[in-house]
C-alpha cells in the first residue's frame, strides 16, 4: 500500500507533435508503494506519458520529477539508472533467446560487459553470471516455479501469459522503484489476465517499496488491482480517485461511452 510520500510529481506537462497536443498541461502525482491505474480512451495520452517519463520523448513544456530529480531532458539510460523500468504493449522479447537471456538484457546497463573483463577476468565473469542466474530464478519463482525449470529454453516456446511474465521480470531485474506496465493484458484471455494481475499483486507485496503504474482497458482488472486511478482524455486529467469514484464520474462515463453521461 502507498506510504503517502510523493515518488514522482508532474507539473503542467505538455507534449505536442506538430499541431497535435498529446499531453495538455497535465498535473499528477505518483505515490510511493501504490498501484496507480492510468485510464482513458485510445489516444488519450497514456503511453505518451510513459514515453516522456522514461526519456523516449522530450516534453514540449512542463516538469516531471522522480525522487526529487528532474526527468525532462534525460536519456532513457539515465532514467533507467534513476530507478524507472517499463514494459511495452507490444512484446519486445527476442523469441530465439532463452528466458535467462531475455531477462538479463534488462539489466544491461549494470553489467560488467567490457571485452577485457569477459576475456581476462574469468573468475569474476563466472561469479557475476552465477549471481544473475540466482537473481533471475528468484524473480521467476514469484510468478511460476515452472518458469524456473525452463530457464534456458527459448522464449518462443512459451504461452502468451508466460511471455508477459518474462517481460515483467526483465523490467524488475534492475530492482526499480517505479514499474510502468503498458497494457500487460494485451493479447491474453480473461483467465490469463486474472492470473497475471495476481502475480503483480504478489510482486508488489514481496518487493518492498515498489510502485506500479498500470495502463489498462480491462475495467475488472483496474477494480481489482489498483489503489487509485487517474483518467485522461485528450491529454488532460479528467478524474482522479478510487475505482468506485472514477467510474461514477459523469466526465469519465462520457469519455468512455460518448454523448450524454448516464
Amino acid at each position: 500500500m502507498s506510504s503517502g510520500n510523493v515518488l514522482s510529481e508532474v507539473t503542467d506537462l505538455t507534449m505536442r507533435f506538430g499541431g497535435v497536443v498529446a499531453l495538455d498541461r497535465l498535473n499528477m502525482q505518483i505515490l510511493e508503494g501504490e498501484i496507480l491505474g492510468l485510464l482513458g480512451p485510445n489516444g488519450s495520452g497514456k503511453t505518451t506519458f510513459f514515453n516522456v517519463l522514461t526519456g523516449l520523448y522530450k516534453a514540449t513544456a512542463g516538469r516531471v520529477t522522480f525522487e526529487g530529480q528532474d526527468v525532462i531532458g534525460r536519456s532513457p539510460q539515465e532514467v533507467y539508472r534513476m530507478g524507472v523500468a517499463r514494459t511495452f504493449q507490444r512484446s519486445r522479447l527476442s523469441l530465439p533467446l532463452t528466458v535467462f537471456d531475455n531477462i538479463v538484457i534488462g539489466d544491461y546497463e549494470n553489467m560488467q560487459r567490457g571485452l577485457m573483463f569477459n576475456l581476462l577476468r574469468r573468475s569474476a565473469f563466472r561469479a557475476e553470471y552465477e549471481q544473475y542466474v540466482e537473481k533471475v530464478r528468484a524473480l521467476l519463482r514469484i510468478f511460476s516455479p515452472m518458469l524456473v525449470d525452463r530457464l534456458f529454453e527459448a522464449v518462443g516456446t512459451f504461452t502468451m501469459i508466460d511471455r508477459r511474465r518474462i517481460e515483467v521480470c526483465r523490467a524488475l531485474i534492475s530492482n526499480p522503484s517505479l514499474l510502468l506496465l503498458d497494457e500487460p493484458s494485451a493479447g491474453m484471455t480473461h483467465d490469463e489476465t486474472a492470473e497475471l494481475m495476481g502475480d503483480i499483486l504478489q510482486v508488489r507485496d514481496k518487493m518492498a517499496g515498489l510502485t506500479v503504474v498500470l495502463i489498462e482497458h480491462e475495467m475488472n482488472v483496474i477494480e481489482r488491482i489498483t489503489d487509485r486511478c487517474i483518467v485522461l482524455n485528450y491529454g488532460q486529467k479528467i478524474a482522479e480517485g478510487t475505482y468506485a469514484q472514477i467510474t461514477a464520474d459523469p466526465a469519465v462515463q462520457t469519455a468512455y461511452l460518448g454523448g450524454e453521461a448516464a
